[in-house]
C-alpha cells in the first residue's frame, strides 16, 4: 500500500493533528514531563490561533479521554447550550423558518475553553499558565499564516470591509488580506489569553484553584461581559441578509459548565469503540458497525465497488436515523438502547440491497415512528435547501454555495490526539468561532460560534431548538479498545464527513491490516445524500463522491448501481489523525498517522 509517510512509531509519546504547530507543541510538552492531558489542551488551545478559519476560542471542543490512574474513559461535553432567548418563536417572530449560519443569532454558549479547563484540572498536571505559553506566544509573536487562511479571509473580504468592521481591523492588515507564509499575529487574543493568566493566578498559587478562577473569569467575569455587550449594542449581517442582534447573555454564560459523561459504546469484532452521547452524530457511527458487523468487509477489495457500497449505504440508514432520532438527551426520550442494539442493527441491514437507495429511510426504534423536518423537499426525497430570494427551494452541493456579503461561508473543524508513555489516551475535535462565522469582538480578537444553525425550527423533530439545548452536532472524536485495553484514538474535520472518513479509517485498519498512515492515505469517499448539518441544510440524495485514485472499474461499477457518481480531485477526501499502540512484548509501541491533504497535518513521536 503507498503511503505519502511512514507511520511514526516510537514508545515514549505520538501526538496527531490537523497542523503541524499543534503536534509540535503537544510533543513539546511530553517532553518537558507532561501527560497526555496537559499536552491536548495545550496544542488545543495552539490550534485555536493557528487555524483561526478552522476553530476559535468561542467555539467548542468535545473531548473523549482514558485516564490509566482511574483506568476509564470520560466524554467531556465541549458543546454550548443555546441561549434562553433562542426560542423557535424569536426566530418566527423575525420573519426566520431556518437559523442563519452566519452572524450572532446562531451562538451558542461558547464551550471549548471550559471543556479544556475540566480536562486540565481533573486529569492534568500543569498550570494555566504552562499550558497556554505556546498559543500565547504564538498570538502575540506570529505565525505562519496558511494559504488556505488567506483564502478564506479573501472570499469574506467584502463583507469584513463593509459590514464586519472589527473582523477586518484584525484580518485585513493594511486593507488586505495577510500575505501567506509570512508572520501572523493577533495582539488582541495574546492580550486576551495574558488577562486570563494574570485573573488566575491571582487567585493563588495553588494549580486547581488558577483553573477554577480562570473558570470564573470566562463564565461570569471579563470574557462575558464581552460577549454579552457585544450581542446587546451590534447588529450584524447574516445569511438572511439582514443585520440581527444576538440572543446569547452574560447569564447564558454563568449558568452552564461543561458536563462529564461516560462514552457510548459499542462492540465489533473484537473491538470496543467509544464515542460521545446522542447530542453528538457518534451513536450513527455505532450504528454502523452493527449493520456492517455480518458483512465480510475483510474478504472485500477495499478499493472495490462492494467495499464502497456496502459502506455507502450503511452510512445512509445511519445517517437518516440520525436526523430522525438523535439529539440532546436532556430533552428528548432517545431511543438509543434500542438504535444500538443488535436485534435493530439486524432489522436494518435487511434494507442495504444490490442497487443505490435514493430514499431517506429513517427505522421505527420500538415501534416508533420517526420524525422528519417537516419540509416538502424532504417528504418527497428531493434535495434539500434553503429558500432563495423569491422563496423558491435551491439545491447545490455544500462546497458550491456562493459567497456572499451576508457571510454565507462553511466553515469546517481541526483535530488532535495525544497518547503518552503512561498509556493515557485523548481524541479530541475542537471547531466553531471561525473568522468567517461572526464579526470579531474587539476586546477579545475572536467571534463567536454558530452551532446553533444546526437545530431546526421545527417543534415536531428531536433536534428543536429550545433554550439550554445542546444542538446535535456533527463534531465527533474516537477512542477504540481491544480486549479492555485502549488502543486508538482517531477522527478527523469533515462536518457530516466527519464519521464517514473516521469509518473507513477504522475498518480499513481493522479488516485489511493497513497501518494508520495508509488507512488516511488511502482514497477516500463520501455521500451527501442525507440532511446536510449547516445551513442552508442541503441534501442530494444517492451522491456519491470518490478520490480519482479510485480504479476506474470500481466508479463504473458504482454508477451501475444508480449511485449518482462524481469524481473529485486525487486527495481532496477527509484531514484525518490518528494515534496508537500495540503490544509489542512486555511494551507498548506507539505509533501515529496523520492527513498529507492541504499539506497542513502532521504526527509526531518518538
Amino acid at each position: 500500500m503507498f503511503t505519502t509517510r511512514p507511520e511514526i512509531r516510537g514508545t515514549f509519546g505520538v501526538v496527531a493533528s490537523t497542523h503541524w504547530l499543534a503536534s509540535s507543541t503537544g510533543m513539546a510538552v511530553l517532553e518537558r514531563g507532561g501527560n497526555a492531558f496537559d499536552a491536548a489542551v495545550a496544542a488545543g488551545f495552539v490550534l485555536q490561533v493557528v487555524e483561526p478559519h478552522l476553530n476559535g476560542p468561542l467555539g467548542e471542543a468535545p473531548i473523549l479521554l482514558w485516564d490509566v490512574k482511574s483506568g476509564k474513559a470520560e466524554a467531556i461535553c465541549g458543546q454550548g447550550v443555546a441561549p434562553e432567548a433562542a426560542t423557535i418563536a424569536a426566530f418566527r417572530d423575525l420573519g426566520l423558518d431556518i437559523v442563519p449560519g452566519s452572524g450572532l443569532l446562531a451562538a451558542c454558549v461558547p464551550a471549548s475553553f471550559d471543556a479544556w479547563m475540566v480536562l486540565l484540572r481533573d486529569h492534568g498536571s500543569w498550570r494555566l499558565r504552562d499550558v497556554l505559553e505556546f498559543a500565547i506566544t504564538y498570538a502575540g509573536n506570529g505565525y505562519p499564516m496558511l494559504a488556505r487562511i488567506v483564502g478564506t479571509i479573501g472570499t469574506v473580504q467584502p463583507l469584513f470591509e463593509t459590514e464586519w468592521r472589527s473582523s477586518a481591523a484584525v484580518y485585513l492588515p493594511h486593507g488586505q488580506p495577510p500575505v501567506p507564509g509570512a508572520l501572523f499575529r493577533n495582539p488582541a487574543l495574546a492580550g486576551f489569553y495574558r488577562r486570563l493568566v494574570g485573573e488566575a493566578e491571582a487567585a493563588g498559587g495553588e494549580r486547581i484553584a488558577q483553573i477554577e478562577a480562570a473558570r470564573r473569569a470566562w463564565s461570569q467575569g471579563f470574557v462575558a461581559e464581552a460577549i454579552d455587550r457585544f450581542c446587546r449594542t451590534q447588529e450584524a449581517m447574516d445569511t438572511s441578509g439582514r443585520r440581527h442582534r444576538g440572543l446569547l447573555t452574560g447569564q447564558d454564560m454563568a449558568r452552564w459548565q461543561a458536563p462529564v459523561e461516560r462514552p457510548i459504546a459499542r462492540d465489533y469484532h473484537g473491538w470496543t469503540v467509544l464515542k460521545c452521547g446522542a447530542w453528538s452524530q457518534g451513536p450513527m457511527f455505532l450504528q454502523c458497525l452493527g449493520l456492517l458487523e455480518a458483512t465480510p468487509l475483510g474478504e472485500m477489495d477495499p478499493l472495490g465497488p462492494d467495499f464502497v457500497h456496502c459502506v455507502t449505504e450503511a452510512l445512509k440508514l445511519g445517517f437518516a436515523d440520525r436526523e430522525a432520532w438523535l439529539a440532546d438527551p436532556d430533552f428528548v426520550d432517545v431511543p438509543l438502547d434500542t438504535l444500538l442494539s443488535k436485534a435493530y442493527a439486524a432489522e436494518r441491514c435487511r434494507l442495504i440491497g444490490a442497487e443505490a437507495s435514493l430514499e431517506q429511510r429513517p427505522g421505527r426504534p420500538g415501534g416508533r415512528d420517526p420524525v422528519l423536518p417537516a419540509r416538502p423537499d424532504l417528504a418527497a426525497g428531493r434535495s434539500a435547501g434553503g429558500l432563495g430570494a423569491a422563496g423558491e427551494p435551491t439545491t447545490a452541493r455544500m462546497d458550491e454555495v456562493a459567497t456572499r456579503r451576508d457571510g454565507g461561508t462553511r466553515g469546517d473543524t481541526t483535530h488532535l490526539d495525544v497518547i503518552d508513555r503512561w498509556g493515557n489516551m485523548v481524541s479530541a475535535t475542537p471547531s466553531g468561532g471561525w473568522l468567517q462565522s461572526s464579526p470579531v469582538i474587539p476586546e477579545l480578537g475572536v467571534c463567536l460560534g454558530t452551532r446553533a444553525q444546526m437545530f431546526w425550527l421545527d417543534e415536531t423533530v428531536p433536534n428543536a431548538l429550545a433554550p439550554g439545548k445542546r444542538p446535535r452536532t456533527t463534531l465527533t472524536p474516537s477512542l477504540a479498545l481491544q480486549d479492555g485495553e485502549p488502543r486508538l484514538a482517531f477522527g478527523t474535520p469533515g462536518g457530516d464527513q466527519q464519521e464517514q472518513w473516521s469509518l473507513l479509517l477504522f475498518l480499513r485498519h481493522l479488516h485489511h491490516g493497513y497501518n494508520l498512515q495508509e488507512a488516511i492515505d488511502a482514497p477516500g469517499f463520501h455521500t451527501e445524500h442525507m440532511v446536510n448539518s449547516f445551513y442552508p441544510r442541503l441534501a442530494r440524495p444517492g451522491s456519491l463522491i470518490l478520490e480519482n485514485r479510485f480504479p476506474a472499474e470500481t466508479i463504473a461499477d458504482l454508477a451501475r448501481r444508480g449511485h449518482r457518481v462524481e469524481v473529485g480531485e486525487a486527495w481532496s477526501e477527509g484531514r484525518l489523525s490518528a494515534c496508537g499502540r500495540v503490544r509489542d512484548g512486555e511494551s507498548w509501541l506507539l505509533k501515529a498517522g496523520a492527513n498529507p491533504r492541504g499539506m497542513q497535518g502532521y504526527a509526531v513521536g518518538r
